[in-house]
């Protein structure tokens, strides 16, 4: 259920002009907002590759097809750039600091008290940050 409401959350904050659907250009502009690179032919062969009903348009159950797509060795690659992008700071963990920044980059605001929080839900070690295996563990759960 959690992962539900991830992918939803995810899926409307792709979905800009709420239409129910993300369109080729909605999808490349996201994936630049996350701080990766994707062509506009990139992101319409993923649409068409993912489109259920050839609309030329990705509805929810299209989307989770799509980041849940593709085999263990792509997903395990794609957590770990997510878990870069999130970390920013070079020191192999995601501080309060550099996930406050990266909620503000997907346009969802939250103060530094708050992604403290969100951290210490995860935090096994107790540091106040996280590691790999710990963002692993939360983006599963």
């Amino acid at each position: 259920m959690a992962e539900y409401k991830q992918h939803q959350r995810l899926f409307d904050r792709f979905d800009e002009n709420r239409d129910g659907k993300i369109s080729a250009e909605e999808l490349q502009q996201c994936v630049h907002l996350i701080g990766k690179d994707m062509s506009y032919e990139e992101a319409k062969a993923a649409v068409e590759h993912n489109d259920s009903d050839n609309d030329g348009l990705l509805d929810f159950e299209d989307f989770v097809r799509l980041i849940e797509g593709g085999s263990e060795e792509e997903k395990a690659h794609e957590l770990k750039e997510a878990f870069r992008m999130y970390e920013m700071e070079g020191c192999g963990c995601i501080t309060p600091e550099s996930l406050n920044r990266m909620l503000a980059r997907l346009g969802e605001s939250r103060t530094i008290d708050e992604c403290r929080g969100m951290i210490c839900r995860y935090d096994i070690d107790g540091d106040g940050l996280l590691n790999f295996h710990e963002f692993e563990i939360m983006m599963r759960c």
